[in-house]
């Protein structure tokens, strides 16, 4: 007789009888599950769910505590209603309720984790609050929700969205390069957020190349290389690995980082890169780094032209709650032409001025924000940021431009050398030749002020002293 049959007549039994029919339903489904996940997952999530009580067609279930009971139904209450359906064949519900109760049919003890021993080990897991199991955090806006698709970046956008939607792919790894500020770093993190979402058992990995380099030498020094190898090779399954360009040089990282890919490329897993140059560009990659990316599906992401500019700009004002006018949002997107972050600096330049002197938002306002951006950047050369830096570290241009190693000589070519980068549209070639230094060597420069930035140690303050000199237009300061 089928178990939708038995149900039918489940009231001629006694109490004891179907409890223990639904007992051994619940026994069922719990095995079921278990061949379907990480058996760590298994383990910390449906291993503590006991059979409790039924009533008709209901199940219920016990949890030890009110944690564990939202954390299952949040990502496992679908897994858990189909597994009860198929072992039925028939729409039975379920309640998950919090119970220290054990049920009286089990036939032995099942041992659970304490809330205090269980804690942090789910810190680690990918799906809570977008943590990942190693890396950065994803940032919660850089969604595919949130990314304003135009002709720039349609591409790029319809294969970060592909690669992430989809479970079999041809083509597993995508390349993503652009200038600052473009968005390749949101689609990078919107394909970390859409697999988490949707599968959240996938161990995806978010980190800088200089995230890899670092970890690669303390492991070294910690003689754990063994367990830093098995980490990227055998325990990731979407890899987001952002700044390619800054290993360049880096001999060592790059033949780990090549092997590394080879295994998670043989596996068929997900990786993103993203780059401020095409692989072809990158200086000092060895040729088989240098072929892995390559044979990634390369796109690159362009300026934004002006309809897209219109469109970001009024999304990012509906996400402050702004009332814009268009004509403005207009204005805005006609002057600020660099890239997105730009565009965001000038609608905040806006609404804050507006907010502190209590002016009306229109063309008047955004002209005289407007018109401080557009002539300090118009005026930045990258011989007005040498003369900057030389009156901040009290150098000459020639102590930047010499073959000193000193740090205190250092320390102002590599700050020159960011500068450049940020408020001209110089090529890195370009800025390097004007240092007296080769490309590879600005790259490091850039890196390094980036890192201080990051760290807020003293580089990075000068960094912020100098930038809103600049900003200001205050070279003579």
């Amino acid at each position: 007789m089928s178990f939708s049959k038995l149900l039918e007549y489940a009231h001629f039994l006694v109490d004891g009888q179907v409890s223990a029919l639904m007992e051994n339903v619940w026994s069922q489904a719990k095995s079921a599950i278990k061949n379907t996940i990480p058996p760590h997952i298994y383990k910390m999530w449906i291993d503590p769910v006991d059979y409790l009580d039924s009533s008709g067609n209901e199940i219920i279930l016990s949890c030890p505590n009110y944690f564990l009971q939202k954390r299952i139904l949040d990502y496992y209450g679908s897994m858990i209603q189909k597994e009860l359906e198929n072992k039925t064949g028939t729409p039975l519900k379920f309640k998950l309720v919090v119970s220290d109760t054990p049920s009286p049919f089990k036939e032995k003890e099942i041992t659970t984790l304490s809330i205090q021993e269980m804690i942090p080990r789910q810190a680690t897991l990918p799906f809570l609050e977008n943590k990942l199991l190693y890396g950065r955090m994803l940032r919660n806006d850089y969604t595919f929700d949130n990314f304003v698709v135009g002709k720039n970046s349609d591409f790029a956008y319809s294969a970060a969205l592909s690669l992430a939607s989809s479970k079999k792919m041809h083509q597993n790894s995508l390349f993503l390069f652009s200038n600052t500020g473009m968005g390749k770093s949101h689609l990078a993190q919107a394909v970390g957020h859409h697999i988490l979402s949707d599968r959240p058992m996938e161990r995806v990995y978010y980190i800088t190349a200089e995230d890899f380099t670092n970890e690669m030498i303390s492991s070294i020094k910690n003689s754990s290389i063994d367990k830093f190898k098995n980490k990227y090779r055998t325990q990731c399954d979407v890899l987001l690995l952002e700044d390619v360009q800054f290993l360049t040089g880096k001999e060592k990282t790059q033949v780990e980082l090549s092997i590394t890919l080879d295994y998670l490329f043989e596996a068929n897993k997900k990786i993103i890169f993203s780059s401020s140059q095409a692989p072809g560009n990158i200086p000092k990659l060895n040729d088989q780094l240098k072929s892995r990316l390559s044979s990634s599906l390369i796109s690159n992401i362009s300026a934004p032209g002006f309809r897209t500019r219109t469109r970001i700009l009024q999304k990012k004002a509906k996400e402050k709650g702004c009332q814009i006018p268009g004509l403005v949002i207009e204005y805005l997107a006609s002057e600020l032409t660099e890239n997105v972050r730009q565009l965001e600096s000038g609608l905040n330049g806006v609404i804050s001025k507006s907010s502190i002197l209590n002016l009306p938002i229109d063309i008047n306002l955004a002209e005289s924000v407007v018109v401080n951006m557009v002539r300090t950047n118009s005026a930045i050369t990258i011989d007005t940021i040498k003369k900057l830096v030389c009156k901040n570290y009290n150098v000459t241009v020639k102590d930047l431009v010499s073959s000193s190693r000193k740090q205190s000589i250092v320390r102002p070519r590599q700050m020159g050398m960011y500068l450049s980068r940020k408020y001209t549209d110089q090529p890195l070639n370009v800025i390097g030749r004007s240092f007296n230094r080769y490309h590879a060597t600005a790259i490091h420069a850039i890196s390094a002020v980036e890192r201080g930035i990051k760290l807020k140690n003293d580089l990075g303050r000068q960094a912020s002293i100098l930038t809103n000199k600049l900003d200001t237009g205050d070279f003579e300061a």
